[in-house]
């Protein structure tokens, strides 16, 4: 019994920490991007460009600074168990993930810069007495990264750049556990990441004035949790019989290429598209070690696949002061049915955003976004997750989720 609560709760962690195209990833680091779909790298024209591709910041000059956060409100409902339609819905959440840039322009040639922002940090949150809860009640995953930056322009149309990466994160995990005819009790799990690292690579190229073309890539980083699970109970002999300790899992964040186009249509129009590779299928499977030589090291298949995100964005400049963004957006979600779970009930994904900007003096700039999400409407009839407590029955339904973004940017250069 422990070592099947050890490795449910371990799969729940891994599941939900590093999600990249979908699931809990984020990137709306940006209100301007935000407004126009995402679509920046090939743009990549102000401080936010030490996200999405910092050889951009070779364009700007002097010292220029970003703050800004995005408040995301989702919501998601399951019908379900089949043959059962009967619907439950999560507790509704927001959250903020929020960034930080400052870029400097040392010489002509030569700019530097540093970024911090929470690439992922989401969660669900469902009843306590809903039908999965043996599954997962509470997932919250928080993650912070902090990228000193280098961009040089090589020549007159083409830069580079190189960003080392600190990441950080914790994750909290909730749910309930059957034990036999004694009733039900709950697990809490609290872990931490020990700080882990990689890079970033950035090519910015302008072959012709209204065209430029950028390359973005994100590598992948070795990620070590170390959580303690406690379960509890209003029966001490319950508490007794259900894991707790120390445990440990590996694993390697897959990597990520963007590549984007940015077309000066007008004097007042620029439109850009951007191509987003996630290499998920790295993550084949979810293998944990266990402090305790009492119990032999496991490994749980996942299977994901590689995924894309296509991005298509627009501004418009309507006057000195004021800019009109939109964009589209497709999101290719890497998790198969057969794995979906509540605790990260994902499906491909289309947004819609728009936005304006707003030049408020000489050197200071407003930017808001909004971005709705619509997640294409999931059913699994071949799950693989047990959502039954003490025999097994396979959670399948039907997910239906959307969400609603407003994005904030407050900018000032000198």
């Amino acid at each position: 019994m422990r070592v099947k609560f050890f490795v449910i709760l371990l799969s729940l962690i891994l599941s939900n920490a590093v999600i990249y195209g979908g699931g809990f990833q984020v990137n709306e680091h940006g209100a301007r991007v935000t407004a126009m779909g995402g679509a920046f790298a090939g743009l990549a024209n102000d401080a936010s460009a030490l996200y999405f591709n910092a050889a951009g910041i070779t364009q700007l000059r002097g010292f220029n600074a970003m703050l800004g956060t995005t408040l995301i409100f989702p919501s998601t409902s399951f019908r379900g168990p089949s043959p059962a339609v009967d619907e439950v819905k999560m507790v509704k959440q927001m959250f903020y993930p929020s960034h930080i840039y400052l870029t400097y322009q040392i010489t002509d040639k030569l700019h530097a810069g540093v970024g911090m922002n929470n690439p992922f940090g989401l969660g669900t949150k469902w009843d306590d007495d809903y039908v999965g809860r043996f599954v997962a009640i509470e997932t919250v995953l928080k993650t912070y990264a902090f990228y000193p930056t280098v961009a040089y322009q090589v020549l007159d149309n083409l830069s580079l750049s190189a960003s080392l990466v600190y990441n950080a994160a914790t994750v909290k995990i909730r749910r309930k556990a059957a034990v036999g005819t004694l009733g039900e009790a709950q697990i809490l799990l609290e872990g931490t990441a020990k700080p882990s690292f990689g890079y970033n690579l950035g090519f910015l190229w302008k072959p012709i004035n209204d065209l430029s073309v950028g390359l973005t890539y994100r590598s992948s980083a070795k990620y070590e949790f170390e959580g303690t699970a406690t379960p509890s109970s209003d029966q001490p002999q319950v508490v007794g019989l259900l894991p707790s300790g120390d445990i440990v899992a590996k694993f390697n964040q897959p990597n990520q290429i963007v590549v984007g186009l940015a077309y000066q249509a007008t004097d007042k129009l620029v439109v850009t598209s951007d191509f987003q590779y996630i290499g998920w299928s790295s993550y084949d499977s979810l293998k944990v070690d266990f402090v305790n030589p009492a119990y032999a090291d496991l490994a749980s298949p996942k299977e994901y696949k590689n995924t894309f995100i296509i991005r298509f964005g627009g501004e418009y400049q309507y006057s000195d002061d004021l800019a009109f963004r939109g964009g589209l957006l497709y999101d290719n979600n890497p998790t198969p049915d057969e794995r979906l779970d509540p605790s990260l009930p994902d499906s491909d994904r289309l947004g819609l955003t728009l936005g304006a900007g707003y030049q408020v003096t000489e050197s200071f700039n407003v930017g808001f976004s909004y971005m709705f999400l619509r997640f294409s409407e999931r059913t699994v009839t071949d799950s693989k997750v047990n959502y039954s407590g003490t025999g097994y029955a396979p959670l399948n339904g039907v997910y239906n989720s959307t969400a609603n973004l407003f994005g904030f940017s407050f900018s000032y250069n000198f």
